[in-house]
């Protein structure tokens, strides 16, 4: 189109330049040098319009190249994207076992560091008392007196006594370990991974000494015993035991949250959140408040049913 109206255009100035000539009373001369210079510009402007043609297709053509490459750009980087989204899902799932695990034994060592004061205290007071009681038979010792315990002589023809070791031995063989070698052992066995032997040492530690203020802290880590097997509906009815046998236990807070996070493993949802919420009620200010509040926000409900 451009080259049709150039082209009339330059008809034109020829046609005038031809009847001016025709018309005026220039020279011959004259007009063929316009004529002349008249072609040459359009020569150059025709050579103009070419060159313009030419760079219009050469940009285009690496505009072309340049929107392809960068198609491509973006395809690999939703794949980087789609990659690195997966990763992050995957370390986030693993993260979530591996605390569970770890909150598992920072409680056992946490405990075991409390029964270990405990027992130093008793060692103690152990301590005291057998230092009175040396200083008990020093006095009587030093006044003539005969100590607390002692046996005189045998006459002789008397009957030999039985040791007296051989019905102590006979009554330690019967006897159960002490409570706190059970619930040491326990404590040791459930942080090095060994669940299995755990949980016989805790069932035993209630079977014998059920009544102790360690009992509540045993049957906890029943619960959890089960709870990192996957064993969920066995640690929902160990957890329960706490929360209803042990009233004043500290480890109530624990027990609930773990309650609601084997219910939400069970499928059962609701009375899953609805453990969740009590810890947040019960328990302000706690960590169980704040990983059940971090569970509840994971789950895209409130913190209360009244929100």
């Amino acid at each position: 189109m451009r080259f049709r109206n150039l082209a009339a255009f330059v008809g034109a100035l020829v046609a005038g330049a031809i009847c001016g000539s025709a018309l005026g009373p220039r020279p011959a001369q004259a007009v063929a040098r316009e004529i002349i210079e008249l072609q040459r510009d359009v020569t150059t402007l025709l050579q103009g319009q070419k060159d313009l043609s030419t760079q219009l297709t050469q940009d285009h053509t690496v505009m072309r190249t340049l929107l392809e490459q960068s198609n491509d750009t973006v395809g690999k980087l939703n794949g980087t994207m789609s990659g690195l989204q997966k990763s992050v899902q995957d370390v986030q799932a693993n993260s979530g076992a591996r605390l569970d695990t770890m909150s598992t034994q920072v409680q056992g060592l946490s405990d075991n560091l409390e029964e270990i004061k405990s027992r130093l205290g008793k060692l103690n007071q152990q301590l005291v008392d057998l230092q009175s009681t040396v200083q008990s038979l020093d006095a009587k010792i030093s006044g003539g007196s005969t100590p607390p315990g002692s046996v005189p002589a045998a006459s002789p023809g008397a009957a030999a006594a039985p040791p007296a070791g051989a019905a102590a031995a006979s009554s330690a063989a019967a006897a159960p370990p002490s409570a706190d070698t059970l619930y040491s052992n326990g404590l040791r066995d459930i942080t090095s991974g060994k669940y299995d032997l755990a949980r016989s040492e805790f069932e035993d530690y209630l079977k014998y000494y059920g009544d102790t203020d360690l009992a509540s802290n045993a049957q906890f880590y029943l619960g959890e015993i089960a709870y990192t097997q996957k064993q969920y509906s066995q640690s929902v009815s160990e957890y329960d035991k706490v929360l209803t046998n042990y009233p004043k236990s500290f480890k109530l807070a624990p027990a609930r949250l773990k309650k609601g996070m084997a219910l939400l493993e069970l499928g059962q949802k609701t009375q899953g959140i609805k453990e969740l919420r009590e810890v947040v009620k019960r328990y302000p200010g706690t960590e169980e408040e704040r990983r059940a509040r971090a569970k509840l926000k994971e789950l895209g409900v409130a913190a209360s049913a009244a929100d």
